[in-house]
């Protein structure tokens, strides 16, 4: 299938690494000129400079989506070139704490990253897409948002606030040409997710290595369909196809792509 996106602009948030790395690289190879974003000018140039090595249109922008002023100097940024058609909200941020360590500051913050910088983005962008009558918004959610873990509190918490702006930015954009969806993964293999389940493993009766504990920790957080995790180029592929024109009836929707997870083992 060809999802023939030429001549589109793409922004994807936190795309210097894992999901939105991916992302950007296949709709790049999909015909959109990415505008790949980080706060780690290396990382973002990297990415960038291998779209371009793999015959795709890439520009960089750098900041923190945090502040007003940053998240707003980005926006601009992204859009010299040309106007922005297609903004994949990707970027995020937890720390893995318990209820007794999530500070009040903590959910405040937590909720500033995964929350309020996309809004900002969506503020500054989605109103040019509304007068041109063509858009997407393509929010990264999660199954947690709905089968919260018992752990990272203030995080579950900012997924579940994403499904719900995701939907109310979609009754906004009624007949606009624009839509809004969610894409949630399940537990994909990216290094912060590596990271996590090899140190809770050994204490949880796992194994000590990776080859123990990742059947295990399938068996016992995300038991799916697949039996495995995912990996992000599955993630990017449901947000590549919700840029398209095939797509244009899907709207105020959430594309699981968890492996069929059968249920919440928290």
């Amino acid at each position: 299938m060809e999802l023939n996106l030429n001549g589109r602009r793409a922004l994807i948030t936190g795309s210097s690494a894992g999901l939105g790395e991916a992302t950007a690289k296949l709709l790049a190879a999909e015909g959109a000129a990415v505008v790949v974003h980080g706060r780690d000018k290396d990382r973002t140039e990297k990415v960038a400079q291998d779209i371009r090595d793999a015959g795709g249109t890439a520009t960089t922008v750098f900041g923190d989506l945090a502040d007003d002023a940053v998240a707003a100097e980005v926006a601009r940024a992204a859009s010299a070139d040309g106007p922005v058609d297609i903004l994949v909200n990707n970027a995020g941020f937890y720390r893995h704490l318990s209820w007794a360590e999530a500070t009040p500051d903590e959910w405040r913050d937590t909720y500033n990253i995964n929350v309020v910088s996309g809004v900002r983005m969506i503020q500054h962008l989605v109103p040019a897409m509304r007068e041109r009558g063509w858009g997407r918004v393509i929010t990264i959610g999660g199954g947690l948002a709905s089968q919260p873990m018992n752990t990272h509190p203030q995080y579950n918490a900012t997924l579940a606030a994403r499904h719900n702006l995701t939907v109310s930015l979609a009754r906004e954009l009624k007949g606009t040409g624009v839509t809004s969806n969610v894409v949630s993964p399940g537990a994909i293999l990216v290094e912060a997710t590596k990271e996590l389940v090899t140190e809770i493993g050994p204490a949880r009766g796992w194994g000590n290595t990776w080859e123990e504990i990742q059947p295990n920790a399938v068996n016992a957080l995300i038991p799916n369909d697949q039996e495995r995790f995912g990996n992000p180029d599955e993630i990017a592929g449901a947000v590549a196809y919700l840029c398209s024109e095939y797509a244009q009836y899907i709207s105020g929707a959430t594309i699981r792509v968890d492996g069929g997870l059968i249920r919440s083992a928290f």
